[in-house]
């Protein structure tokens, strides 16, 4: 098994007050809790998600962890948007889905991996749903090589 680390870097974000939430919070996903929580109003975000990366005898690779999440051959792990109401508690009301199949070939042997993005959709709320190429692009660190699966 190889260590991998997912670092994450999201600018543009939509901002505490939202659409009809309030408190809006941003953070991972390890297992069925968030993790990480950010305020939606900060500049930027940088979260960064362990993985272990296995290469099977049949040369697929598999990802692990507890940020990861789904069956083989379909990883991916969460960003989770939720309210967060001083002394409340967390409640998720979106989740953008981050496909580790789209990772740069080279991220099996581990090391960094490295993805930004804009945090706001086209309607000024949380960016959610499945996230692909070209809407989002991987790098290994220290390489100039993105992936580009589009």
């Amino acid at each position: 098994m190889a260590r991998l680390v997912l670092r994450i870097r999201g600018y543009e974000l939509p901002g505490s007050a939202c659409g009809e939430y309030r408190d809006v919070h941003v953070g991972t996903q390890r297992g069925k809790d968030p993790d990480q929580l950010v305020s939606a109003d900060a500049a930027e975000v940088v979260f960064e998600v362990p993985v272990e990366t296995l290469t099977r005898a049949d040369g697929t690779v598999d990802f692990k962890g507890p940020y990861v999440q789904g069956r083989p051959g379909a990883r991916f792990t969460y960003l989770t948007w939720g309210e967060l109401p001083p002394g409340g508690r967390f409640a998720m009301f979106r989740r953008a889905k981050l496909f580790l199949a789209d990772l740069p070939a080279g991220a099996a042997a581990g090391g960094i991996a490295q993805t930004e993005l804009a945090l706001t959709d086209g309607k000024g709320l949380p960016r959610c749903a499945g996230l692909r190429p070209p809407q989002i692009t991987w790098r290994l660190s220290g390489t100039d090589d993105m992936n580009d699966q589009s």
